[in-house]
Formats: C-alpha cells, structure tokens, sequence
C-alpha cells in the first residue's frame, strides 16, 4: 500500500468511529489484530477488538474530531493525533461513577498495516486527565 491509501484506511477507520459503526470498524482489520490499549493488556484478533469496542460504546459516546495522520512511504505504518471528546455514560470497572460527565482529550494512535488491513491499532491518552475532568462532572 501506498502512503497515500494508508492515510485513506485509517481516515475510513475514524469515520466508521463516528458513526458507531462496529461493523465497519471491524472490516478494515486483519483477523489477528492486535489492539494495544492506553492502559491494560493487549488484546489480539477482531473478536477481542469487538468485545472492547461493545464495551467501549455501552460505557462512553465519543467522537474523533480533525484526526491528523501521518504514514511511512510504503505504507506499513501509520500514526494519528486527534482531540476526542466524549460522555461518560455508564460507569467502567475501577473508574469512577458515570453520570453523563462531558470530557475532552489529546489522543494518539499508532497502525501497523498489513494486506491492506490493519494489523496493530495502539491508543495512548493522559489517563489522570480523564479521571480529574470526569470527577469534576
């Protein structure tokens, strides 16, 4: 793959997360993917990445704003930042309580990409800045 498509890919990627769209999301990873979240384990192939991304949707309403994304010339590897905005709407595990708190975050990605799929998504956000703004609700 080109830069150029790799850009493509990981813009539809973000589109799809917009709009909630699991199945859309899912279809432009390669079956063993590798999801490397800001905190915890990794957790490897699509079915793990759908029962996150079913969690992630019960517990928060988020949404990509401007994703800037970045890829080496042949296309394997690509990065974005972006600001993510979001709701708190049901309470996760070891966070605190939900009550629809609003929050705002700087968020950076990393992609390997693969056979024109992706192949490693790795998420990084400032955790503590998060928990401080949900707990000011």
């Amino acid at each position: 793959m080109s830069a150029h498509e790799t850009i493509a890919l990981i813009a539809n990627y973000y589109d799809a997360f917009n709009r909630r769209d699991v199945d859309a999301m899912l279809a432009l990873l390669a079956e063993e993917v590798v999801h490397e979240p800001s905190q915890g384990q990794p957790r490897r192939g699509k079915a793990a990445f759908a029962e996150f991304l079913a969690h992630m949707n019960r517990c928060y309403r988020e949404h990509v704003h401007e994703p800037v994304v970045l890829a080496t010339p042949d296309g394997s590897h690509a990065s974005a930042e972006f600001r993510l905005t979001g709701e708190y709407i049901e309470s996760d595990d070891g966070l605190p309580a939900a009550s629809g708190q609003a929050y705002a975050l700087r968020v950076g990605a990393f992609f390997d990409v693969d056979q024109g799929l992706i192949a490693r998504v790795s998420n990084h956000y400032n955790l503590a800045d998060w928990i401080a703004q949900v707990e000011r609700g």
